[in-house]
Protein backbone atom coordinates (compact mmCIF):
# COMPACT_ATOMS: atom_id res chain seq x y z
CA UNK A 1 0.00 0.00 0.00
CA UNK A 2 2.77 2.28 1.10
CA UNK A 3 4.35 1.58 -2.89
CA UNK A 4 1.15 2.70 -4.03
CA UNK A 5 1.47 6.28 -2.44
CA UNK A 6 4.91 6.45 -3.63
CA UNK A 7 4.31 5.77 -7.64
CA UNK A 8 1.03 7.51 -8.16
CA UNK A 9 2.49 10.73 -7.40
CA UNK A 10 5.59 9.82 -9.50
CA UNK A 11 3.54 9.37 -12.38
CA UNK A 12 1.89 12.63 -12.04
CA UNK A 13 4.75 14.87 -11.58
CA UNK A 14 6.11 12.82 -14.82
CA UNK A 15 3.39 13.88 -17.20
CA UNK A 16 3.27 17.25 -15.90
CA UNK A 17 7.08 17.77 -16.75
CA UNK A 18 5.83 16.29 -20.57
CA UNK A 19 3.61 18.81 -20.36
CA UNK A 20 5.63 21.67 -19.37
CA UNK A 21 8.49 20.74 -21.98
CA UNK A 22 5.81 20.44 -24.92
CA UNK A 23 4.62 23.91 -24.19
CA UNK A 24 8.13 25.65 -23.78
CA UNK A 25 9.33 23.60 -26.92
CA UNK A 26 6.30 25.18 -28.92
CA UNK A 27 6.49 28.58 -27.56
CA UNK A 28 10.05 29.07 -28.95
CA UNK A 29 9.34 27.65 -32.34
CA UNK A 30 6.80 30.18 -32.51
CA UNK A 31 9.06 32.84 -31.17
CA UNK A 32 11.73 32.02 -33.66
CA UNK A 33 9.11 31.75 -36.81
CA UNK A 34 7.40 35.16 -36.01
CA UNK A 35 10.97 36.60 -35.42
CA UNK A 36 12.50 35.32 -39.15
CA UNK A 37 9.45 36.27 -41.12
CA UNK A 38 9.80 39.42 -39.76
CA UNK A 39 13.21 39.59 -40.68
CA UNK A 40 12.53 38.54 -44.03
CA UNK A 41 9.21 40.67 -44.82
CA UNK A 42 11.91 43.78 -44.45
CA UNK A 43 13.79 42.37 -47.56
CA UNK A 44 11.21 40.73 -49.58
CA UNK A 45 9.80 41.95 -52.55
CA UNK A 46 7.24 40.59 -55.18
CA UNK A 47 8.61 40.11 -58.68
CA UNK A 48 5.32 41.08 -61.01
CA UNK A 49 5.08 42.06 -64.45
CA UNK A 50 3.02 46.27 -65.30
CA UNK A 51 2.50 48.17 -68.29
CA UNK A 52 3.01 52.02 -68.62
CA UNK A 53 0.02 54.04 -69.05
CA UNK A 54 0.12 56.24 -72.55
CA UNK A 55 -2.50 57.34 -74.45
CA UNK A 56 -3.95 56.39 -77.26
CA UNK A 57 -6.39 56.52 -79.79
CA UNK A 58 -9.64 53.98 -78.96
CA UNK A 59 -12.71 53.69 -81.13
CA UNK A 60 -15.12 52.94 -78.38
CA UNK A 61 -16.96 50.02 -79.96
CA UNK A 62 -20.26 48.63 -77.64
CA UNK A 63 -20.54 44.83 -78.28
CA UNK A 64 -23.78 42.99 -77.53
CA UNK A 65 -25.91 40.35 -78.31
CA UNK A 66 -28.91 40.69 -80.12
CA UNK A 67 -31.88 38.94 -82.63
CA UNK A 68 -32.87 38.81 -85.94
CA UNK A 69 -36.69 39.52 -86.60
CA UNK A 70 -38.74 39.57 -89.51
CA UNK A 71 -39.93 43.02 -90.86
CA UNK A 72 -43.77 41.16 -90.36
CA UNK A 73 -44.68 38.36 -88.88
CA UNK A 74 -48.24 37.25 -88.28
CA UNK A 75 -49.78 33.41 -87.67
CA UNK A 76 -52.78 33.44 -89.70
CA UNK A 77 -55.87 32.10 -88.40
CA UNK A 78 -59.36 31.52 -89.41
CA UNK A 79 -62.12 33.92 -87.95
CA UNK A 80 -64.50 31.81 -88.39
CA UNK A 81 -65.00 27.92 -88.45
CA UNK A 82 -65.72 25.61 -91.07
CA UNK A 83 -64.35 22.83 -93.63
CA UNK A 84 -61.43 24.51 -95.97
CA UNK A 85 -62.45 24.25 -99.31
CA UNK A 86 -59.56 25.44 -101.14
CA UNK A 87 -56.08 25.95 -100.41
CA UNK A 88 -54.19 28.31 -103.04
CA UNK A 89 -50.78 28.84 -102.00
CA UNK A 90 -47.23 26.62 -101.87
CA UNK A 91 -45.02 26.18 -98.82
CA UNK A 92 -42.22 28.07 -98.61
CA UNK A 93 -43.37 30.44 -101.60
CA UNK A 94 -43.29 33.80 -101.56
CA UNK A 95 -47.13 35.67 -101.76
CA UNK A 96 -48.51 38.99 -102.20
CA UNK A 97 -50.64 41.48 -100.40
CA UNK A 98 -54.01 40.72 -100.90
CA UNK A 99 -53.90 37.38 -102.49
CA UNK A 100 -56.31 34.37 -101.28
CA UNK A 101 -54.54 31.54 -99.53
CA UNK A 102 -57.19 29.40 -98.00
CA UNK A 103 -60.86 29.33 -98.25
CA UNK A 104 -63.66 28.07 -95.75
CA UNK A 105 -67.07 26.32 -96.62
CA UNK A 106 -69.46 29.13 -97.16
CA UNK A 107 -72.61 27.72 -98.70
CA UNK A 108 -74.65 28.32 -95.48
CA UNK A 109 -73.79 31.73 -95.50
CA UNK A 110 -74.13 32.63 -99.22
CA UNK A 111 -77.77 31.37 -99.21
CA UNK A 112 -78.17 33.93 -95.69
CA UNK A 113 -77.12 36.45 -97.99
CA UNK A 114 -79.34 35.82 -100.88
CA UNK A 115 -82.32 35.66 -98.50
CA UNK A 116 -81.17 39.34 -96.97
CA UNK A 117 -80.50 40.49 -100.56
CA UNK A 118 -84.60 39.40 -101.90
CA UNK A 119 -85.49 41.16 -98.77
CA UNK A 120 -83.69 43.94 -98.57
CA UNK A 121 -85.12 44.19 -102.67
CA UNK A 122 -88.80 44.14 -101.59
CA UNK A 123 -88.45 46.44 -98.68
CA UNK A 124 -86.82 49.22 -101.29
CA UNK A 125 -89.83 48.56 -103.46
CA UNK A 126 -92.14 49.27 -100.49
CA UNK A 127 -90.14 52.39 -98.97
CA UNK A 128 -90.72 53.69 -102.64
CA UNK A 129 -93.93 53.56 -103.16
CA UNK A 130 -94.49 54.20 -99.32
CA UNK A 131 -93.03 57.54 -100.65
CA UNK A 132 -95.29 58.08 -103.35
CA UNK A 133 -98.29 57.60 -101.28
CA UNK A 134 -96.95 60.14 -98.45
CA UNK A 135 -96.10 62.76 -101.48
CA UNK A 136 -99.71 62.80 -102.50
CA UNK A 137 -100.99 62.82 -98.54
CA UNK A 138 -102.42 59.15 -98.99
CA UNK A 139 -100.01 58.22 -95.80
CA UNK A 140 -99.03 59.58 -92.62
CA UNK A 141 -95.34 60.41 -92.22
CA UNK A 142 -95.10 57.48 -89.56
CA UNK A 143 -96.44 54.77 -91.88
CA UNK A 144 -93.71 55.92 -94.22
CA UNK A 145 -91.07 55.92 -91.61
CA UNK A 146 -91.62 52.50 -90.58
CA UNK A 147 -90.83 51.57 -94.41
CA UNK A 148 -87.87 53.51 -94.30
CA UNK A 149 -86.49 51.70 -90.92
CA UNK A 150 -87.49 48.11 -92.76
CA UNK A 151 -84.93 49.40 -95.60
CA UNK A 152 -82.31 50.35 -93.68
CA UNK A 153 -82.84 47.57 -91.20
CA UNK A 154 -82.51 44.75 -93.76
CA UNK A 155 -79.90 46.92 -95.61
CA UNK A 156 -77.57 46.61 -91.97
CA UNK A 157 -78.36 42.91 -92.40
CA UNK A 158 -76.75 42.35 -95.76
CA UNK A 159 -73.72 43.99 -94.77
CA UNK A 160 -73.36 42.20 -91.66
CA UNK A 161 -73.60 38.46 -93.79
CA UNK A 162 -71.07 39.89 -96.22
CA UNK A 163 -68.57 40.89 -93.42
CA UNK A 164 -69.36 37.10 -92.36
CA UNK A 165 -68.77 35.93 -95.93
CA UNK A 166 -65.29 37.65 -95.89
CA UNK A 167 -64.12 35.98 -92.94
CA UNK A 168 -64.18 32.56 -94.91
CA UNK A 169 -61.40 33.89 -97.39
CA UNK A 170 -58.17 34.25 -95.65
CA UNK A 171 -56.05 37.13 -97.83
CA UNK A 172 -52.16 37.49 -97.10
CA UNK A 173 -52.44 40.62 -94.80
CA UNK A 174 -48.75 41.76 -96.49
CA UNK A 175 -46.43 40.66 -99.36
CA UNK A 176 -43.73 37.98 -97.77
CA UNK A 177 -42.84 34.34 -97.62
CA UNK A 178 -45.33 31.66 -96.24
CA UNK A 179 -44.09 28.71 -94.25
CA UNK A 180 -45.02 25.34 -93.51
CA UNK A 181 -48.84 24.70 -93.59
CA UNK A 182 -50.82 22.45 -90.74
CA UNK A 183 -53.91 22.19 -92.71
CA UNK A 184 -55.42 20.10 -95.52
CA UNK A 185 -58.16 20.62 -97.83
CA UNK A 186 -61.87 19.03 -96.17
CA UNK A 187 -60.33 19.48 -92.69
CA UNK A 188 -62.40 21.27 -89.99
CA UNK A 189 -60.43 23.97 -89.22
CA UNK A 190 -61.62 26.28 -85.79
CA UNK A 191 -60.29 29.94 -85.25
CA UNK A 192 -57.82 28.22 -82.82
CA UNK A 193 -55.47 26.14 -85.68
CA UNK A 194 -52.81 27.90 -86.96
CA UNK A 195 -52.55 27.29 -90.86
CA UNK A 196 -49.43 28.84 -91.40
CA UNK A 197 -46.49 31.36 -90.46
CA UNK A 198 -46.35 34.13 -92.98
CA UNK A 199 -42.92 36.29 -92.63
CA UNK A 200 -41.91 39.50 -94.67
CA UNK A 201 -37.80 39.37 -93.82
CA UNK A 202 -36.35 42.16 -96.63
CA UNK A 203 -35.42 44.22 -94.40
CA UNK A 204 -35.31 42.75 -91.11
CA UNK A 205 -34.75 43.95 -87.68
CA UNK A 206 -31.81 43.68 -85.41
CA UNK A 207 -33.45 43.87 -81.92
CA UNK A 208 -30.71 44.66 -79.13
CA UNK A 209 -30.22 45.86 -76.07
CA UNK A 210 -27.90 48.11 -74.56
CA UNK A 211 -26.63 49.56 -70.91
CA UNK A 212 -27.99 52.47 -69.36
CA UNK A 213 -25.24 54.40 -69.00
CA UNK A 214 -24.52 54.19 -72.86
CA UNK A 215 -27.67 55.63 -73.58
CA UNK A 216 -26.70 59.01 -74.47
CA UNK A 217 -25.07 58.20 -76.98
CA UNK A 218 -27.38 56.58 -79.25
CA UNK A 219 -29.18 58.13 -81.97
CA UNK A 220 -31.14 57.22 -84.71
CA UNK A 221 -29.51 56.63 -88.00
CA UNK A 222 -26.88 54.99 -86.10
CA UNK A 223 -24.75 52.71 -88.41
CA UNK A 224 -24.15 49.13 -86.94
CA UNK A 225 -22.37 46.25 -88.15
CA UNK A 226 -23.54 42.34 -86.85
CA UNK A 227 -22.81 39.25 -87.55
CA UNK A 228 -24.15 35.62 -87.07
CA UNK A 229 -23.37 31.96 -86.13
CA UNK A 230 -24.21 30.96 -89.77
CA UNK A 231 -21.61 32.79 -91.45
CA UNK A 232 -18.85 35.10 -90.93
CA UNK A 233 -19.68 37.64 -93.30
CA UNK A 234 -19.96 41.26 -91.93
CA UNK A 235 -23.59 43.11 -92.50
CA UNK A 236 -24.68 46.69 -91.48
CA UNK A 237 -27.59 48.29 -90.58
CA UNK A 238 -29.37 51.59 -89.15
CA UNK A 239 -31.08 52.46 -86.04
CA UNK A 240 -34.81 53.22 -86.85
CA UNK A 241 -36.19 52.49 -83.58
CA UNK A 242 -35.66 53.36 -79.77
CA UNK A 243 -37.73 52.10 -77.05
CA UNK A 244 -38.17 55.74 -75.22
CA UNK A 245 -38.43 54.09 -71.08
CA UNK A 246 -35.28 51.75 -69.31
CA UNK A 247 -36.04 48.38 -68.32
CA UNK A 248 -36.64 48.42 -64.95
CA UNK A 249 -35.29 44.53 -64.48
CA UNK A 250 -32.49 44.81 -66.38
CA UNK A 251 -31.47 48.73 -66.41
CA UNK A 252 -30.72 48.44 -70.32
CA UNK A 253 -32.32 50.67 -73.61
CA UNK A 254 -34.39 48.31 -76.16
CA UNK A 255 -32.97 49.44 -79.63
CA UNK A 256 -34.03 48.08 -83.53
CA UNK A 257 -32.16 48.68 -86.55
CA UNK A 258 -33.44 47.87 -89.71
CA UNK A 259 -30.91 45.42 -92.69
CA UNK A 260 -31.58 44.58 -95.93
CA UNK A 261 -31.55 40.56 -96.72
CA UNK A 262 -32.34 40.75 -100.56
CA UNK A 263 -30.45 37.06 -100.61
CA UNK A 264 -32.63 35.83 -97.58
CA UNK A 265 -29.47 35.20 -95.81
CA UNK A 266 -30.52 36.52 -92.47
CA UNK A 267 -32.95 34.17 -90.89
CA UNK A 268 -35.58 35.83 -88.07
CA UNK A 269 -34.59 33.90 -84.97
CA UNK A 270 -30.92 34.10 -85.58
CA UNK A 271 -28.37 35.15 -82.99
CA UNK A 272 -26.56 38.31 -83.88
CA UNK A 273 -23.46 39.80 -82.45
CA UNK A 274 -23.86 43.52 -83.22
CA UNK A 275 -21.10 46.04 -82.90
CA UNK A 276 -22.09 49.63 -82.64
CA UNK A 277 -19.49 52.71 -82.82
CA UNK A 278 -20.22 54.53 -79.98
CA UNK A 279 -17.46 57.76 -80.14
CA UNK A 280 -13.54 57.63 -80.92
CA UNK A 281 -11.31 58.83 -78.32
CA UNK A 282 -8.21 61.01 -79.29
CA UNK A 283 -6.39 60.36 -75.90
CA UNK A 284 -7.78 56.91 -74.44
CA UNK A 285 -6.19 55.10 -71.28
CA UNK A 286 -5.85 51.38 -71.91
CA UNK A 287 -4.92 48.64 -69.81
CA UNK A 288 -5.53 44.89 -69.66
CA UNK A 289 -8.21 43.12 -68.24
CA UNK A 290 -6.20 40.83 -66.37
CA UNK A 291 -4.98 44.13 -64.02
CA UNK A 292 -9.04 45.01 -63.22
CA UNK A 293 -9.32 44.09 -59.25
CA UNK A 294 -13.16 43.67 -58.83
CA UNK A 295 -14.31 45.16 -55.28
CA UNK A 296 -17.65 45.79 -53.42
CA UNK A 297 -17.53 49.43 -54.73
CA UNK A 298 -16.31 49.11 -58.11
CA UNK A 299 -12.82 48.67 -59.71
CA UNK A 300 -9.31 48.89 -58.45
CA UNK A 301 -5.79 48.64 -59.64
CA UNK A 302 -2.34 48.49 -58.64
CA UNK A 303 0.12 51.05 -59.17
CA UNK A 304 3.80 51.37 -58.40
CA UNK A 305 4.97 54.31 -56.65
CA UNK A 306 8.64 54.62 -55.53
CA UNK A 307 9.49 50.45 -55.87
CA UNK A 308 6.08 49.74 -53.59
CA UNK A 309 2.68 48.46 -54.65
CA UNK A 310 -0.63 51.22 -54.17
CA UNK A 311 -4.30 50.20 -54.84
CA UNK A 312 -5.76 52.75 -56.92
CA UNK A 313 -10.12 52.86 -57.25
CA UNK A 314 -10.77 53.37 -60.70
CA UNK A 315 -13.25 54.20 -63.04
CA UNK A 316 -14.11 51.86 -66.21
CA UNK A 317 -16.11 51.66 -69.57
CA UNK A 318 -15.97 49.80 -72.46
CA UNK A 319 -14.31 46.37 -72.59
CA UNK A 320 -12.31 44.92 -75.56
CA UNK A 321 -11.18 40.93 -75.64
CA UNK A 322 -7.75 42.11 -73.98
CA UNK A 323 -8.12 45.68 -72.98
CA UNK A 324 -10.35 48.00 -70.79
CA UNK A 325 -11.01 51.32 -71.19
CA UNK A 326 -10.24 53.74 -68.09
CA UNK A 327 -11.59 56.85 -67.25
CA UNK A 328 -11.11 58.09 -64.47
CA UNK A 329 -8.45 56.99 -61.61
CA UNK A 330 -5.21 56.48 -63.76
CA UNK A 331 -2.83 59.51 -65.30
CA UNK A 332 -0.65 59.03 -68.38
CA UNK A 333 2.54 57.58 -66.86
CA UNK A 334 1.54 55.59 -64.15
CA UNK A 335 2.83 51.59 -63.79
CA UNK A 336 0.00 49.10 -63.68
CA UNK A 337 0.70 45.69 -62.47
CA UNK A 338 -0.71 43.17 -63.82
CA UNK A 339 0.10 40.02 -62.38
CA UNK A 340 0.56 39.11 -58.45
CA UNK A 341 -2.95 41.04 -58.26
CA UNK A 342 -4.42 37.90 -55.42
CA UNK A 343 -0.89 38.12 -53.36
CA UNK A 344 -0.32 41.95 -53.66
CA UNK A 345 -1.20 44.42 -50.28
CA UNK A 346 -1.27 47.51 -50.09
CA UNK A 347 2.52 49.05 -49.45
CA UNK A 348 4.32 45.77 -50.39
CA UNK A 349 7.64 46.39 -52.17
CA UNK A 350 7.91 45.29 -56.10
CA UNK A 351 10.44 44.37 -58.33
CA UNK A 352 8.48 45.20 -61.80
CA UNK A 353 8.96 43.85 -65.48
CA UNK A 354 7.65 46.25 -67.89
CA UNK A 355 5.99 44.88 -70.45
CA UNK A 356 4.34 46.04 -73.70
CA UNK A 357 0.98 46.88 -73.74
Amino acid sequence: MKLKYIIYPIIVLGIAYLIYHRISANKKTEEGGSSSGAKGGKTQSFAVKGVVVKATSFSNNLEVTGTIEANEAVSLQSEVAGLVTGIYFQEGSNVKKGSLLVKINDRDIQAQLQDALTKQTLSSTNENRAKQLLQKGAISQEEYDISLADLKSFKAQAQLIRAQLAKTSIIAPFSGQIGLRSISSGEYITPTKIIANLLSTNPVKINFSVPEKYISQIKMNSVITFRTDASNQIYSGKVFAIEPGINAQTRTLSIKALAKNENQQLRPGSFAKVSLTLDNIEDAILVPNEAIIPVLKGKTVFVSKNGKAKQVEVQSGTRTDKNILITSGLAIGDTVLTTGAMALKEDAAVKVSVVKN
